[in-house]
């Protein structure tokens, strides 16, 4: 079983719901990220998300496009972001998940991505923008491997498209709780409920919720009907703001977004 698969096993023991948080490589600097993501597991943080920068995003908000934008200003290649998986695995066994749009992860090559991944600690992909029904080869390479590939469902998505994501998909699925791009709301959308029925009713694996999360409340509320929490641009802007002191701050975030992940339901 993977680091992930291990990481929800231990969260359904406990009775918890699992943190899983996004940072961009490479921002604010390459150096810092390995510490950011220590800070996030300090705070709780079950599993990260590596995101690859990339010049052209299609899901991403302004937060989380600026930080692309600092990363690759700064030098931040695909190789780049497996190094700084490797400085994290110095340290760490959370699971981490690479997050990343398709078109990198074509250019470096499946096979040669599948072989260095893994020997630099990743667990698995989510690759953002890789069509469900043009997904068996990519996977079948990602899986020969040992990695898992997370893929996301959407309330938009059809019955068909459900099944293939809960086919292609290990590790967990992750819930696009909202239409539209990456970046904090007020409050959940009332389209989480349904998706969440829809995909229990065909898969086992842990169901992730994201897009939007960013306060505690929200976190209760999506960890009473999911296995996981997705937060990215919550901990990408406090890593904007806070510059020095961006550690610290998304360490105390992460904590008050986990808190509630540790309740009894």
């Amino acid at each position: 079983m993977s680091r992930i698969g291990t990481r929800f096993g231990q969260l359904r023991t406990k009775g918890h719901r699992g943190l899983v948080a996004y940072v961009t490589a490479g921002d604010p600097s390459p150096e810092r990220t390995p510490e950011i993501v220590w800070a996030l597991e300090r705070g709780g943080a079950d599993v990260i998300e590596l995101g690859v920068p990339f010049s052209d995003p299609i899901a991403d908000g302004p937060v989380i496009q600026r930080a692309s934008d600092r990363a690759l200003r700064a030098g931040m290649t695909l190789r780049a972001v497996l190094e700084i998986a490797r400085r994290v695995r110095e340290k760490s066994e959370i699971p981490i998940v690479l997050f990343s749009y398709l078109n990198p992860l074509l250019r470096y090559g499946f096979d040669a991505l599948a072989c260095d991944s893994v020997r630099a600690g990743v667990d698995g992909c989510l690759i953002t923008d890789l069509s469900v029904e043009e997904a068996e080869e990519p996977v079948a390479r990602l899986r020969a491997a040992g990695l898992d590939t997370v893929f996301l469902a959407a309330p938009t998505s059809p019955p068909r498209r459900l099944e293939l994501v809960s086919r292609y998909s290990t590790g967990f699925v992750y819930l696009v709780s909202r239409t539209g791009v990456t970046g904090e709301r007020d409050q959940l959308s009332e389209s989480v409920k349904p998706l969440i029925n829809a995909m229990r009713a065909i898969t086992r694996l842990p169901l992730a919720v994201g897009f939007g999360i960013s306060k505690a409340e929200q976190s209760d509320a999506a960890g009473r009907m999911a296995d996981a929490i997705v937060v990215g641009s919550a901990f990408v802007r406090a890593i904007e703001q806070d510059g020095p002191n961006g550690e610290a701050r998304v360490e105390q975030l992460a904590r008050t977004l986990k808190a509630p992940l540790e309740r009894p339901l």
